[in-house]
């Protein structure tokens, strides 16, 4: 295990059993993580990008115990440099890794309880994990409200009386109030105003620096991705396909995939058209993937060996990995090509 890493996961899994018939009974698994590695440098933000439906947010949430991972490793560096395996350890072992280990939500709505104030929802894990009460929570509420660009004055409105991009900031503000490490952002700005959009990614990407962040940014847009992240993950049903330093991948795609994900991002000048590849067929079901490459059934430079042979997550280039067979032979476009 490498001390400049705060977070390595190992080959994790993620199967959730599908249940048939009157008695119940499983009758396969959906395949929503399935085998992911990678690691995560202190400080560093890794984008994890993929369509709809890949299984990168049930990566973020693995990773956190949200789910019990079905098999796989998530080593975690706490603050004292001891590591430990999330994966492995209790649920009672697990709530002070939590101060150290948080999540903002997709949804700045339903994620926040409609019945309490402000103040209420930013100060819940304070008194939850003896942090901070009464008036000291108060102040640290204050001070985290200030610190994402919400008034101190309204802590004690509820929810519904702010905007969506102003509960974004409030659902940040709940996830800052322990000093994390480690933040996992599912999507914080997809249910956002293009406009809001910004204003939240600049706050996010000044916070991270400022505070010394380490963050994992789901997203399937991979223009917002590039704008916050160090290194991009690119996922596809249930797999890590390519990964690579942001300017590298965005330049130099080494997966058909990444490359197809690249060509829908569209150009800053409204002049140029943008040259789309366009992908045939569906996406594989995770409860019944293909044989050999997962993309294989719709990749454009497909051969025999890709239907039958599945392709391991290796690194190409110094610090570029991709699951491919023929990501040496292949030249892709990158980004405005």
């Amino acid at each position: 295990m490498d001390d400049n890493n705060i977070l390595e996961v190992r080959n994790l899994k993620m199967y959730f059993p599908i249940y048939r018939g009157l008695l119940q009974r499983v009758a396969g698994h959906v395949k929503a993580v399935d085998g992911v590695s990678f690691s995560l440098r202190e400080q560093e933000v890794l984008g994890l990008v993929g369509e709809s439906g890949c299984g990168k947010t049930t990566v973020g949430r693995t990773i956190l115990r949200l789910y019990d991972p079905t098999s796989g490793e998530v080593r975690f560096r706490k603050q004292t440099g001891e590591w430990v395996d999330v994966a492995k350890i209790s649920l009672r072992e697990m709530k002070p890794l939590r101060r150290e280990m948080r999540m903002v939500f997709q949804d700045p709505f339903s994620s926040l309880n409609p019945r309490l104030t402000v103040k209420d929802i930013i100060s819940e894990p304070l008194e939850i994990h003896g942090v901070a009460h009464g008036k000291e929570a108060e102040e640290r509420v204050a001070q985290l409200m200030r610190e994402v660009g919400l008034n101190p004055a309204y802590m004690r409105r509820y929810p519904h009386e702010f905007s969506g991009g102003q509960r974004q900031r409030i659902g940040l503000a709940r996830a800052l109030s322990l000093n994390p490490r480690l933040i996992i952002a599912d999507e914080p700005v997809s249910a956002l105003d293009v406009s809001v959009q910004a204003q939240v990614l600049n706050l996010m990407k000044g916070l991270q620096t400022d505070l010394g962040l380490t963050m994992i940014f789901v997203a399937h847009d991979l223009s917002v991705v590039e704008h916050i992240s160090d290194r991009i993950a690119v996922m596809y049903v249930g797999k890590i396909v390519e990964l690579a330093d942001t300017d590298e991948l965005m330049r130099n795609p080494l997966h058909p995939y990444t490359e197809a994900l690249l060509s829908a991002v569209p150009p800053a000048d409204p002049d140029i058209r943008p040259n789309r590849i366009r992908l045939q067929g569906e996406v594989p079901s995770p409860a019944n993937p293909p044989s050999g490459c997962i993309f294989h059934p719709r990749c454009n430079y497909a051969k025999p060996v890709c239907s039958q042979q599945e392709p391991l997550l290796e690194e190409n280039k110094p610090g570029h990995f991709v699951a491919c067979h023929f990501a040496s032979e292949l030249k892709l476009r990158g980004i405005g090509e």
